[in-house]
């Protein structure tokens, strides 16, 4: 992507994350409402049950970009997955703002992942991303105030790490039984990665520009 901000203002933001719940199915969806909140997408789960492209295991929201950490249900569930997303928000974004062109630059960016100890990794390092608007210094495995990043991270409203601490925030997006089995509980998923800001080894993961993650 670009450095341009796709996301410019609260309603864009739920719009992207209604996309991540609704155009995770195989079905094919209508793409005409513009706003979108975390109530019309429990009615729209409750309306019809999907079936899903990928499994959502997490996602962070930044002002021009954005990261997923996915695994597929289905044979190329990953690249339909993610043509309808960005297919669907750039339609969306344009017809907002009024503009015409690619939104996003080039195809999305992927790494997939099949070391156990490279993933194990991932989700903190999604989650923790929105430091950049708060400690940025912690790419550089530093954090100056280690109270203010974690009530920083626990106020972020635009990740899924709220629903990994057992906080109810877009609960129906991801599936979070798989990286379950390695946290066990939010009391623990909470409590590693408090360490793991404290601990800010990220030596093994440092992507700055690591969109998507793919599992095999």
């Amino acid at each position: 992507m670009d450095k341009r901000k796709i996301f410019l203002d609260d309603k864009d933001r739920f719009r992207f994350v209604h996309n991540l719940f609704e155009f995770n199915n195989q079905d094919n969806v209508i793409n005409n409402t513009f706003f979108f909140n975390t109530i019309d997408i429990e009615r729209r789960y409750k309306r019809k049950k999907r079936k899903t492209l990928v499994e959502v295991h997490a996602f962070c929201l930044m002002d021009n970009h954005y990261h997923l950490l996915v695994s597929s249900s289905v044979e190329n569930g990953i690249p339909k997955f993610m043509k309808k997303v960005n297919m669907g928000y750039s339609k969306y974004f344009n017809m907002k703002y009024n503009r015409t062109g690619a939104l996003f630059e080039g195809r999305h960016k992927k790494i997939l992942v099949k070391d156990e100890a490279h993933f194990i990794h991932l989700p903190y390092y999604i989650h923790l991303n929105p430091l950049d608007f708060v400690a940025p210094e912690w790419r550089d495995r530093r954090i100056k105030d280690f109270k203010k990043a974690i009530d920083f991270i626990n106020s972020y409203h635009w990740s899924s790490h709220l629903d990994y601490i057992g906080e109810n925030n877009f609960p129906l997006v991801t599936q979070r039984k798989f990286l379950m089995n390695f946290f066990e509980n939010e009391k623990k998923y909470k409590s590693s990665i408090e360490k793991w800001i404290k601990d800010m080894d990220i030596a093994n993961i440092k992507d700055e520009n690591m969109e998507k993650v793919m599992l095999e």
